[in-house]
């Protein structure tokens, strides 16, 4: 077997880290010949229910765990890490708005974006916790890691996407792609439904429905994560883990031939999206943990009236946590 990766997973005592964490240990994400090291961080109230977590990964007795160690002191579970999965983050509690809850995540992030420079130099990190672009913003403007290896997650809206676009088409998931989320990961995103493809061909051409993309689509995607919270009582988790292990796998293989996949990456100004903001675009990767975005796509005129509307969001959290970035 190959050296060892080193996997860092914060909130990882929480229902999204439960559901990661197996599959990392599994060799499932890495390859069955690619040993994995997980290291685990949590705040000091829940290591209790952590070291519970470590009993049921020994109990897997998973080849491919190569080890794994709790912490909850960041510097230390960051510590030659070559991937960071921040999942963890505080929840919106009653009453609070979302400026409310970019403040109270706002120094969490500010200090994991400090600890990532103890991190390997091939580092990649994948923000989960929410607001997940905005905090990404943070982590990375405290960082001396480079801008480019942080990103947001937005797998999880397009694998809605692309799971609804087969439904209405009567094709195996397997035959959607080029699905782009931009934006932000809230109600606000843009579901591009034009240059989407179901079998290769514009998902406009084979659902005659037009209608059915602005009432149905674009707005189910956008308040799918709150359909899911009345339903069950709790926000997505296994869908949500799911997600995040997608984009890792996205960013270490390479992309399929006329594919791509969504993130949320810094701006290097592309479609007109302000430098340095963390904005859901169309990627393409070689394998190695890189990215760049597809460009030159057209938006139809709904989905463009949605990503100038995110935009602005995304200018808005930005102002409001300007007192904690750095650069």
């Amino acid at each position: 077997m190959s050296q060892p990766i080193r996997v860092a997973v914060t909130g990882a005592a929480g229902n999204i880290a439960y559901a990661a964490l197996f599959r990392l240990a599994s060799g499932e994400i890495f390859g069955p010949d690619q040993p994995v090291i997980l290291s685990m961080l949590e705040i000091p109230p829940a290591m209790g229910a952590l070291e519970g977590v470590m009993m049921e990964l020994e109990d897997c007795a998973f080849p491919t765990l190569a080890g794994m160690a709790a912490y909850d002191d960041a510097e230390k579970a960051f510590d030659g890490v070559n991937w960071a999965l921040l999942i963890g983050s505080r929840p919106r509690g009653p009453g609070m708005e979302r400026s409310d809850l970019l403040l109270a995540n706002g120094p969490i992030f500010v200090g994991q974006g400090k600890a990532l420079n103890r991190a390997a130099d091939d580092v990649r990190i994948e923000v989960v916790g929410n607001p997940c672009n905005t905090n990404c913003l943070i982590a990375s403007s405290n960082s001396d890691v480079p801008a480019e290896r942080f990103s947001a997650m937005m797998h999880l809206d397009q694998n809605r996407a692309q799971s609804m676009l087969a439904g209405k088409a009567g094709v195996p998931v397997a035959d959607v792609s080029c699905v782009t989320i931009w934006g932000n990961h809230s109600a606000n995103q843009a579901p591009d439904y034009g240059n989407a493809k179901i079998g290769g061909k514009p998902a406009p051409q084979v659902i005659s429905d037009t209608a059915w993309f602005t009432d149905s689509f674009m707005p189910d995607i956008q308040k799918r994560g709150a359909k899911v919270i009345e339903a069950r009582g709790a926000s997505s988790a296994a869908s949500a883990a799911n997600a995040c292990l997608d984009d890792v796998r996205a960013f270490s293989r390479p992309t399929p031939e006329g594919n791509w996949f969504s993130s949320a990456v810094v701006s290097h100004g592309a479609y007109g999206v302000d430098e340095g903001l963390i904005f859901g675009m169309p990627l393409r990767s070689t394998g190695n943990k890189d990215w760049s975005v597809v460009e030159g796509l057209s938006m139809e005129a709904p989905v463009k009236a949605q990503f100038d509307k995110v935009l602005e969001e995304l200018r808005h959290e930005r102002d409001v946590v300007k007192e904690l970035l750095k650069k």
